[in-house]
C-alpha cells in the first residue's frame, strides 16, 4: 500500500503531462509591413511553448496554443521592431503589423519600442531575465523581488538570502548601478540593502550588463542593472491582486482611449505576526534570539505610477514616479568575550529610510530609420536614524594622546614615551541624517544611415546634492593603573556635523554599429567622456576628464548547420569609470586640490561564445580580464613616526586616496534550456580571482608597543576583499506536469569569503535550495488568471549543521590545513505561500 502511494501521483502526473497536448487548438497568424501592407515571409514566431514558426509566403503561420487560457506569443524579422501578440481564448485568426521603427499597436499587439540593447541578451555584453524565468524566480520569499532572479546569472557572487547587493565579476558591491528606463537610480534598496525596490510585477525585463557594454551607460566599473517597466494596456481595464506570507501588492491599469495608459501599483508589508512567531520559535535556540531585540518590526510601503500616451505612431511620452519608505527598530543586549576580556553592547536605534523619484520621457521618430529621445527626472534618497550605543569593555586596551591624560599639576608635562592605559566603556547617542538629491537628464539620436549602419550619439547630465548631519553626544571612561590617577572621564568636544556638498557629472557619447547581410560580422565602436566636478562649502575641485573608448567584434562562425542553428565568437574591450560614493562627504580639511580627486577606473577585455542548439538548447561562455586603478579609499588614525618622542601626537588624519587598484580574472558560462512545454531552466557557473590593494592603508613604522597583528595584513599587499567567493554555481529547474501545475526548483553551492583580514581562513561553502510549487487556473469567459504557490527557501537547514572552513592563504590562494567548525547562514528553512489573481 505504500508502495502504491507513492506510485499513484507519480503516475497522475506522468499521464496529464501526455494528454496536455490533447486540449489545444489551431490557429492562423498573418505577419505584415505596417506601412506597406504586405505579407512578411519568413518572420519568425515564437509560440508559448517555445516552438518558432515560420510564416510562408502570404506571411501565414499555424500556431498551436491552449485553448483554456491566453498566451502570448513573440514574432521577429530582420530589421523590423520585435512584437508580442496575444492570443485570446476566443478566436482562430490573428494579425500583427511590424514597422522598421516607432511604435505600432492593434487590439491584440503591442510593438516593443525599447531602447536598442534592451529587448535580447548579448554574449560578451550582458544578459537578460524576463517573462515566466522572472516570475517563477522572483515571485517566492518573504519579499518579492528582481534582485532574487539576478542573482542566479552567471557572473553574480552569491550574497545570501538578506542582501541584493552582490558582487559581480569580482567588483565591489556597491559598484553596480541601477537604471531604471534609463534613469539613474541612487542606492535602490530597502533595510540597507536587504532587498532592492523593484517589484516583479512592475517589471517587464531585467538586463544585467557586465560586459563590455554599450558607450550609452556609465556610472559604473563592474556592472550595470537595466530595469524595464511594464507598458499599460492601451485597449484593456487589469487588475492584479498579490497577497503573499508577510506582503501585498496591488496593481491597476487603464486605458488611454486606445493611444496609452496608466498602470498604478503598490506594495505594503506586514512583519509585526511574523516577528512575534519568531520571538516564540526563538526561546532556546542561540542563532534566533537576536529576533527578540527587534522592536518595531521592519516595514517596507512602495507606491508607484506609470504611463504611456502615442500622439501618432511616432510621437510617445511616457511617465513614471515612485514613492517608498522602510525602518526597523532595535533594541539589542550583548555579552560577549574577546581577546580574554568580557565585553557588553547595549544598543537602541530607530532607522527610518525615504526615497521618491519622478522620470519622463519622449520618443520621436521623425523617420522610418531615426530616433529621438530625451528624458529628464528628480530623486530623493533620506535616511535617518536616532541611536543609543553603550559599550562596556573592561580592561580593553586602548591609546591616549598625553595632551589628553589628567594630571593633578596642569603645568607639568606627560611622561614621555607615553604609558599603556585602559578604556574602560564608551557611549555615543544622538541623531543622524543622510539625504541625497538628484536631478539628471539625457538625450539620445539614432540614426540608420546606411543598411547594416547605425550612429548613435547622446548627452547626460546628472547632478548630486548631498546633505549630511549628524548631532551624537560621545563619552569615554578610562582606567590607567599609573599614578596619580587610577581613572578618568573624557568627554570631547566634536562639533555637530553639517556637510553639505554638490557634485556635477556631464558625459557625451557616440558611437557606430555595424551588422554584415546574415550577420557573419558585427562591430560596435563607442567613446565615452565623463567629467565631474565637485562643489563643497567655500570650496570646489575641478576633475580631469576620463576617455572611455569601447570596442566590440561578433563573428558568425556558424549558421544553420547541423544540430548548431549559430555560433557566434565575440571579443571586446573598453575603459569605465564611476565616481566613488565616499567622496560624497569630502571636506575642505581633507586638502584634496584640483585635478587631485580621480573616479573610479577599469579596464575590462572579454572573449565569448556563444552556441544556439536546434534542440532549444543555449550555450554562452565569457573569459574576462578586468584591472581596476585609480579606486577611492579613505585613511584615517594613521601613525607617521615623524616625532618617536611622542608618537600618538603624530597620528593624523591622511582622508582620501585614489590610488587604490585591483586585478580580477575569471569566466563564467551558461547552458539554458529555452522555455518549452514541459521543462525548462538553465545551469550557471562563475569562477572569480579578485585581489585589491589599499598602497597607503597600513602605517610605517608600527606605533611602539602596538603589536602589529591589530592591522590588516594589506597595505602594499595584495588581499581577497571581504565578498570574494572563488566558485558560485545555479541550478533552476522548472518542471511542467501539466499546464495548471509548476514545480520551480533551485539549487546552488558558493565556496566561502576570506574569514578575517589576514585572508588565511575562509568560511564555509553555502548551498541554498529553493523549491516553489505553483498551481494555474484560467476563467476564459471571466478572462481572470489565478496562481497559487508554495515556496520553501533554504531546505538544506534542516541537514546543514556543521561545514569545512579552509585555512586559505591570503596572497598565494593555496589551502593549508583544515578544520571543522559550525557555521549558520539561517538555521531554518523560509516558508512562504502566495495567491496571486490577474484580470
Amino acid at each position: 500500500m505504500g508502495c502504491m502511494s507513492k506510485i499513484l501521483p507519480l503516475a497522475v502526473a506522468v499521464f496529464l503531462s501526455f494528454c496536455a497536448p490533447l486540449f489545444a487548438r489551431n490557429v492562423v497568424v498573418t505577419v505584415s509591413d505596417a506601412d506597406l501592407e504586405i505579407p512578411l515571409e519568413g518572420a519568425v514566431i515564437r509560440s508559448w511553448d517555445g516552438l518558432e514558426y515560420v510564416c510562408d509566403e502570404g506571411g501565414r503561420a499555424v500556431v498551436a496554443v491552449p485553448d483554456d487560457r491566453q498566451v502570448v506569443i513573440r514574432i521577429a524579422y530582420p530589421g523590423y521592431e520585435n512584437g508580442r501578440l496575444l492570443i485570446a481564448v476566443m478566436g482562430d485568426e490573428f494579425s500583427c503589423a511590424l514597422r522598421l521603427g516607432g511604435i505600432m499597436e492593434n487590439r491584440e499587439l503591442v510593438i516593443e519600442a525599447s531602447s536598442p540593447e534592451a529587448s535580447e541578451a548579448r554574449s560578451g555584453r550582458s544578459i537578460a531575465i524576463s517573462g515566466e524565468n522572472l516570475s517563477r524566480t522572483a515571485e517566492i520569499g518573504f519579499i518579492e523581488d528582481v534582485m532574487t532572479s539576478i542573482k542566479l546569472l552567471p557572473g553574480v557572487g552569491y550574497s545570501g538570502m538578506f542582501d541584493a547587493q552582490p558582487s559581480i565579476r569580482g567588483g565591489f558591491p556597491g559598484d553596480l548601478m541601477a537604471a531604471l528606463d534609463g534613469f539613474y537610480i541612487e542606492n535602490p534598496y530597502h533595510w540597507g540593502g536587504a532587498y532592492s525596490i523593484f517589484v516583479p510585477q512592475m517589471v517587464e525585463s531585467a538586463r544585467l550588463s557586465h560586459g563590455v557594454f554599450s558607450s550609452r551607460y556609465g556610472h559604473t566599473i563592474s556592472g550595470l542593472l537595466e530595469i524595464v517597466t511594464r507598458e499599460p494596456s492601451p485597449t484593456e481595464t487589469q487588475f492584479d491582486l498579490g497577497v503573499s506570507t508577510s506582503e501585498t501588492n496591488l496593481g491597476l491599469s487603464f486605458p488611454l482611449g486606445g493611444k496609452g495608459g496608466i498602470m498604478a501599483m503598490g506594495k505594503v508589508t506586514y512583519w509585526d505576526p511574523f516577528v512575534a512567531l519568531a520571538k516564540l520559535i526563538a526561546k532556546g535556540v542561540p542563532e534566533l534570539e537576536m529576533i527578540n531585540s527587534v522592536t518595531t518590526a521592519p516595514y517596507i510601503r512602495d507606491f508607484s505610477i506609470t504611463g504611456n500616451y502615442r500622439f501618432s505612431t511616432d510621437l510617445e511620452l511616457t511617465a513614471t514616479g515612485f514613492f517608498g519608505s522602510d525602518g526597523v527598530g532595535a533594541e539589542y543586549h550583548n555579552e560577549y568575550e574577546r581577546r580574554s576580556a568580557e565585553r557588553t553592547v547595549d544598543l537602541i536605534f530607530d532607522w527610518m529610510n525615504y526615497r521618491a523619484f519622478g522620470i519622463a520621457g519622449l520618443t520621436w521618430s521623425p523617420r522610418r530609420d531615426m530616433v529621438f529621445r530625451g528624458s529628464a527626472g528628480a530623486g530623493l534618497y533620506e535616511t535617518d536614524m536616532i541611536a543609543d550605543i553603550s559599550l562596556e569593555l573592561p580592561r580593553a586596551p586602548g591609546y591616549m594622546p598625553p595632551s589628553l591624560i589628567p594630571s593633578d599639576d596642569p603645568e607639568e608635562e606627560p611622561e614621555s614615551p607615553v604609558f599603556w592605559d585602559y578604556l574602560s566603556s564608551m557611549n555615543f547617542n544622538g541623531e543622524m541624517t543622510n539625504k541625497t538629491i538628484t536631478y539628471q537628464g539625457r538625450a539620445d539620436f539614432d540614426w540608420e544611415f546606411r543598411e547594416g549602419f547605425i550612429f548613435a550619439a547622446g548627452a547626460q547630465e546628472l547632478y548630486s546634492q548631498w546633505i549630511e548631519t549628524e548631532n551624537f553626544h560621545r563619552s569615554f571612561k578610562w582606567h590607567t593603573p599609573l599614578p596619580p590617577n587610577s581613572g578618568f572621564d573624557f568627554e570631547p568636544d566634536y562639533p555637530p556635523l553639517n556637510v553639505k556638498n554638490q557634485g556635477l557629472s556631464s558625459s557625451v557619447y557616440s558611437l557606430l554599429e555595424y551588422l554584415s547581410p546574415g550577420q557573419k560580422f558585427g562591430a560596435e565602436l563607442g567613446l565615452r567622456v565623463d567629467h565631474f566636478y565637485f562643489i563643497g562649502r567655500d570650496f570646489t575641485i575641478q576633475t580631469i576628464p576620463v576617455l572611455n573608448p569601447r570596442i566590440n567584434l561578433d563573428f558568425g562562425i556558424l549558421k544553420n548547420r547541423g544540430s548548431i542553428d549559430a555560433l557566434t565568437l565575440t571579443v571586446g574591450t573598453g575603459l569605465f569609470s564611476s565616481m566613488n560614493d565616499a567622496v560624497s562627504s569630502i571636506d575642505i580639511s581633507n586638502n584634496i586640490d584640483d585635478f587631485e580627486l580621480k573616479p573610479n577606473r577599469s579596464w575590462t577585455s572579454i572573449v565569448g561564445t556563444k552556441i544556439d542548439f536546434a534542440a532549444k538548447f543555449s550555450f554562452n561562455i565569457e573569459v574576462y580580464y578586468k584591472h581596476v586603478f585609480d579606486r577611492a579609499y579613505r585613511v584615517s588614525n594613521i601613525y607617521t613616526g615623524a616625532d618617536p618622542d611622542n608618537p600618538f601626537d603624530d597620528i593624523r588624519d591622511i582622508g582620501y586616496l585614489f590610488n587604490g587598484d585591483g586585478r580580477i580574472i575569471g569566466f563564467d558560462f551558461i547552458l539554458q534550456k529555452l522555455e518549452s512545454r514541459f521543462w525548462d531552466g538553465w545551469l550557471s557557473y562563475s569562477y572569480t580571482w579578485a585581489q585589491y590593494r589599499d598602497p597607503n592603508t597600513v602605517p610605517e613604522p608600527i606605533p611602539p608597543g602596538v603589536d602589529k597583528d591589530v592591522y590588516p595584513e594589506m597595505g602594499n599587499n595584495w588581499y581577497y576583499p571581504s565578498f570574494h567567493r572563488y566558485h558560485n554555481i545555479n541550478l533552476v529547474l522548472n518542471f511542467k506536469p501539466s499546464q495548471s501545475f509548476n514545480i520551480a526548483t533551485r539549487f546552488g553551492f558558493a565556496t566561502g569569503t576570506p574569514k578575517d583580514d589576514k585572508n588565511n581562513e575562509r568560511i564555509g561553502f553555502s548551498w541554498p535550495v529553493d523549491v516553489k510549487f505553483s498551481f494555474f487556473r484560467f476563467n476564459p469567459r471571466g478572462k481572470v488568471n489565478t496562481e497559487i504557490y508554495l515556496g520553501i527557501e533554504n531546505l538544506q537547514a534542516l541537514v546543514y549543521d556543521a561545514i569545512w572552513i579552509a585555512r586559505v592563504n591570503g596572497y598565494t590562494g593555496e589551502e593549508e590545513p583544515s578544520e571543522y567548525k559550525p557555521v549558520y547562514d539561517l538555521p531554518i528553512p523560509m516558508v512562504s505561500f502566495g495567491f496571486k489573481w490577474r484580470y
